[in-house]
């Protein structure tokens, strides 16, 4: 017989979230994208390509379609434009005359297009239950708790709210609200500057929210900060963990948020795939902690990593620690230059939520907006869409 024993020194407390993977709870409203209102075509229909090539032609120029880096070949083939989270925004926000926004990506991508968008346009997400783990580890509730802790040891006042783009409107109004602004991989440094530019030098603070590896890598490989300048907020603990004159002492502090796929690269990672692979350039996205980016040899957004590799020389090999789906793409798209290019870690590591938009999923979703049914629209309310539009404006006039 098996003895149980007790675990002790739990760090967290099962969220809601965690309950309902495990079969705890029910959350109807998180599962509508589980099911669609019709039938989805069947994965093995061999006509998927053909039907989603008709269904957008007879659309015309009445649907625009955002794919995202890290969707499947099989779906970005049929992207008007491909990019990062805020470049498709941006592109959608370009498109007035599209009555109808496509957008392969997840769910707080879609957002940020409703918010950036005109009333007129809808923008649609082919399955609702394309999320953000990273978005989701910080909730309103979260956030504004924080801030009350924040207050209470005095120093709110002191502190401007820096979120990354990858975080739900919610948290952009939050931003919003309190005087911060939004920050992509690319521009984090200088939305850092800009938010330590609006208080006293000497005292002031960044509440970073919700990726702690983008923000401390920043403010120490960027900025020049020290690890010890940096405080992480746990919002699962009573205070986040810390006590007030950790909070007073600190410049950066950082929300207890990651990314499930950069989280997975490792120091190891690196020195195995130097030892497999002699003269590799090691290439790395900012949202990896910040021990495997310290042992890269470069770092940077999306946007940054496909432009390295299209000037890198003839013959050079890269490793790559980013998603999967990108990396073989670039992959395939270099071999004829003769360069290199591998996964960063052995380990096949897809973006889970990111993948829920296949092209069953499309053909559903262009099927149904030819026949004029849009499914699956994306609204932000009004009151959330003016200060999280308002956050995101601000990063828009960062020089």
């Amino acid at each position: 017989m098996t003895t149980a024993h007790p675990v002790q020194d739990l760090d967290v407390q099962p969220t809601p979230l965690a309950l309902l993977l495990l079969g705890r709870e029910a959350d109807p409203k998180s599962e509508r994208g589980v099911e669609c209102p019709g039938d989805l075509p069947s994965p093995s229909d061999p006509d998927l390509v053909e039907r989603a090539r008709a269904a957008k032609e007879k659309l015309g120029d009445k649907v625009f379609v955002l794919g995202h880096h890290y969707q499947r070949d099989e779906v970005i083939q049929f992207a008007d434009v491909t990019g990062d989270s805020f470049k498709l925004a941006r592109d959608a926000a370009a498109r007035p005359e599209a009555e109808y926004i496509v957008f392969c990506g997840v769910h707080f991508m879609a957002e940020s297009a409703d918010i950036l968008t005109t009333d007129d346009q809808k923008v649609v997400l082919p399955d609702l239950a394309a999320g953000c783990s990273m978005a989701d580890m910080a909730t309103a509730e979260q956030v504004a708790e924080c801030w009350d802790v924040l207050t209470e040891a005095g120093i709110a006042e002191q502190v401007v709210p820096v979120s990354y783009m990858n975080s739900s409107a919610d948290i952009k109004a939050f931003t919003g609200r309190h005087g911060g602004t939004i920050c992509t991989s690319s521009n984090a440094k200088r939305a850092l500057e800009w938010a330590f530019e609006q208080r006293e030098p000497s005292t002031g603070k960044v509440l970073f929210l919700p990726d702690q590896h983008l923000g401390r890598n920043t403010a120490v490989r960027d900025m020049g900060m020290t690890p010890a300048d940096c405080v992480l907020y746990n919002p699962h603990k009573p205070n986040g963990g810390l006590t007030d004159e950790e909070l007073r002492n600190a410049k950066m502090i950082l929300w207890r948020g990651h990314c499930s796929v950069h989280g997975r690269f490792s120091v190891d990672s690196v020195n195995d795939v130097r030892e497999r692979i002699p003269g590799v350039n090691v290439l790395v996205h900012p949202e990896c902690k910040h021990e495997v980016v310290a042992a890269a040899d470069y770092v940077g957004s999306t946007e940054y990593i496909i432009k390295a590799l299209e000037a890198a020389p003839a013959g050079s090999k890269w490793a790559i620690g980013t998603e999967l789906n990108l990396v073989r793409r670039l992959a395939n798209r270099f071999a004829a230059e003769d360069k290199e290019i591998v996964f960063l870690d052995k380990t096949v590591c897809f973006c889970s939520t990111m993948n829920r938009i296949d092209l069953p999923h499309l053909v559903w979703t262009l099927e149904s907006l030819a026949e004029g049914n849009p499914v699956n629209r994306i609204e932000v309310d009004p009151e959330t869409e003016k200060y999280a539009k308002l956050a995101l404006e601000r990063m828009l006039a960062l020089p």
